[in-house]
C-alpha cells in the first residue's frame, strides 16, 4: 500500500488502536501526526520512537471536543505539510454503568469526545481535503453502534450510532471532491478496555465469537489502512466489521 509522503493525523494515537494505526502509517513511511489529550512529553516519546522510518512522525496535543483546539491543530497540519491527505477518527471514551446510575455529565462526556470529537476533526481536515479535491477518513466507530452495548452505560453505544451515521452522511457530501468517507467497528480488542474484562467475561466474549479469540489492535489498524489506501478507491459509506465473526451483517 503506497502511503508514502502521504500526511496522515491519527486521534486518539497514544495507546491501544491509534497507536496501532499510527505505527502502521508510519511503517509506511507516510508523515503521521499523532493526537491524544495524554501528557504532551508521552505523546513526543510516542512520536519520536515511530521517527525510525522515513516520514515524519509529529505530536500534536489537542482535546477533539474543543473544535478550536481542532482547527488549530489542522492549521499546524497545512501550515507544516501543505496538505492532508487522511484523517482517522479513533479517540474516544468509554463509561460503565446503567441508565440508573449514568450522569448527565458522563452522557454529556462521552458524546462531546465520541461524537462532536469526530465531527469536529471531520469539518477542519474536510476544508482542506475539498481544497485539494482528496481525501480519506476513517471513523473508529464499535459494534456496539449496530447492537447496542450492553457493557457501558447509555452513551457509548448512541455515540458510536450517530458516528456511523455521520459517516455516510458525509460520504454522500464530499464524494464529489474525491473524498472516501469510512469507518471500522471493532469488537473484542485487546486494548485498555477489553483489559477491564473479569477473566469470567473475557472467556465467555471468546467463546461467543467464531474465531475463538480476540482481536489485535493491528489487526484493526490493518483494516483503517485498507480503506485509507487507493485499493479501496471505489468504497465510501461503508463500515466495516472487525470482530471475529461476531456480527455479519
Amino acid at each position: 500500500m503506497p502511503f508514502k509522503g502521504r500526511v496522515a493525523l491519527v486521534t486518539g494515537a497514544q495507546r491501544g488502536i491509534g497507536k496501532a494505526v499510527a505505527e502502521a502509517f508510519a511503517r509506511e513511511d507516510a508523515h503521521v501526526i499523532l493526537n491524544d489529550v495524554c501528557q504532551e512529553e508521552d505523546l513526543v516519546k510516542t512520536a519520536t520512537a515511530l521517527s525510525t522510518y522515513a516520514g515524519q512522525c509529529v505530536a500534536m496535543r489537542a482535546d477533539v471536543s474543543r473544535s478550536d483546539q481542532v482547527r488549530a491543530m489542522v492549521s499546524q497540519v497545512e501550515k507544516r505539510f501543505q496538505r492532508l491527505d487522511i484523517l482517522v477518527n479513533n479517540a474516544g471514551i468509554i463509561r460503565r454503568g446503567s441508565i440508573e446510575t449514568v450522569t448527565e455529565a458522563q452522557w454529556d462526556q462521552v458524546i462531546d469526545i465520541n461524537l462532536k470529537g469526530t465531527f469536529n476533526c471531520c469539518k477542519a481536515a474536510a476544508d482542506i481535503m475539498i481544497k485539494q479535491r482528496s481525501g480519506k477518513i476513517v471513523n473508529v466507530s464499535s459494534i456496539a453502534g449496530k447492537t447496542g452495548d450492553i457493557t457501558s452505560a447509555p452513551g457509548y453505544g448512541p455515540s458510536k450510532a450517530a458516528i456511523d451515521g455521520l459517516t455516510k452522511t458525509l460520504a454522500r457530501q464530499l464524494a464529489a471532491y474525491g473524498i472516501n468517507v469510512n469507518g471500522v467497528a471493532p469488537h473484542a480488542i485487546e486494548t485498555d478496555m477489553s483489559a477491564e474484562w473479569s477473566e469470567e467475561k473475557r472467556k465467555a466474549i471468546i467463546e461467543s465469537i467464531p474465531l475463538k479469540r480476540l482481536g489485535q489492535p493491528q489487526e484493526v489498524a490493518d483494516a483503517v489502512l485498507f480503506l485509507a489506501s487507493d485499493k479501496a478507491g471505489f468504497i465510501t459509506g461503508e463500515i466495516l466489521d472487525v470482530n471475529g465473526g461476531f456480527l455479519m451483517d
